[in-house]
């Protein structure tokens, strides 16, 4: 049987939560390695002995303080990462994590890939100018791993059919929508409040959106859907609603994010012309295929 492609270690304090990432990672694709926390027990002290036997990381955020971060830059421990947790807009490990809060794991495997897509983009992950030597050998040695592997942001343009939305089975899609859908509300919540929470609501949506190649007539659905609902309550309430025309803003923002990774995800070198041109698909030649296998 064939190696998966990805190993990730679930870094998780409840072992429920444990339970819950996994079936969002399918084992065709990931190997999924827990690795336990113990009282008084570092990450540095965990992930250290265990660095090469993974590809990216899913984290806790509680067990992510200013301290565990500084101990795991110190030592070189930068990989891929998804920080399970609630969207606070500020960087728990590094500027390349990705934030899903545990009501919508359902994102999981999509944004484990963009994670690794990321790393591989920066060339580094903490993206600071005074890295230290050990640190920088580090994410260079995993980044040589994954493009050997993977190929130079491979999982960005190579994405899997069988994860794609209209390929999925009917109760699995409809929980990865239902994600979506609480993803969106998130966005919309903290779109004028919070800019830095929306943007990682943001991120974990387009991720998504495009890793399971979701319809563009989709996304627009979702928003409208909850606007329309934002509408009623604020009418039943008695309050004023004209500034929910506003919130247009934060789908033109998620089509110009899923527009500047279609556009990233085409190789420099394919010819723009002849039978080659016609496999590149472009954001709005999803929609038909995926509703209609939706």
């Amino acid at each position: 049987m064939a190696r998966p492609a990805l190993t990730v270690a679930l870094v998780l304090a409840s072992p429920a939560l444990v339970e819950t990432c996994r079936p969002w990672l399918p084992a065709n694709r990931y190997e999924s390695v827990v690795l336990t926390v113990d009282p008084g027990e570092t990450l540095a002290a965990v992930l250290g002995p265990r660095q090469d036997d993974f590809d990216a990381v899913v984290l806790e955020q509680s067990l992510l303080d200013a301290e565990a971060k500084e101990q795991l830059l110190a030592a070189g421990l930068l990989f891929p990462a998804v920080i399970v947790g609630d969207l606070k807009g500020q960087v728990e490990y590094h500027p390349e994590e990705l934030h899903l809060p545990d009501d919508q794991l359902a994102q999981l495997g999509y944004n484990v890939d963009a994670a690794i897509s990321r790393f591989l983009r920066q060339g580094r992950a903490d993206g600071r100018q005074d890295d230290s030597s050990s640190s920088a050998r580090a994410v260079s040695n995993l980044s040589d791993r994954l493009q050997e592997r993977l190929g130079y942001l491979g999982v960005f343009y190579k994405r899997d059919p069988s994860r794609f939305l209209g390929s999925l089975p009917p109760e699995e899609r409809g929980d990865l929508l239902l994600s979506l859908q609480r993803t969106y509300r998130d966005l919309l919540a903290s779109y004028f409040s919070d800019p830095a929470a929306a943007n990682q609501a943001l991120e974990s949506f387009v991720n998504t959106a495009f890793f399971s190649d979701l319809p563009i007539t989709r996304t627009v659905e979702i928003h409208v859907d909850l606007i329309d609902e934002f509408w009623k309550q604020l009418s039943l309430e008695g309050h004023k609603h004209d500034f929910l025309q506003d919130y247009r803003l934060a789908l033109l923002d998620v089509m110009a994010h899923l527009c500047e990774m279609y556009r990233r995800s085409i190789p420099p070198d394919l010819p723009l012309s002849g039978t080659a041109s016609s496999r590149v698909r472009r954001p709005t030649d999803q929609l038909d295929a995926s509703e209609e296998s939706s």
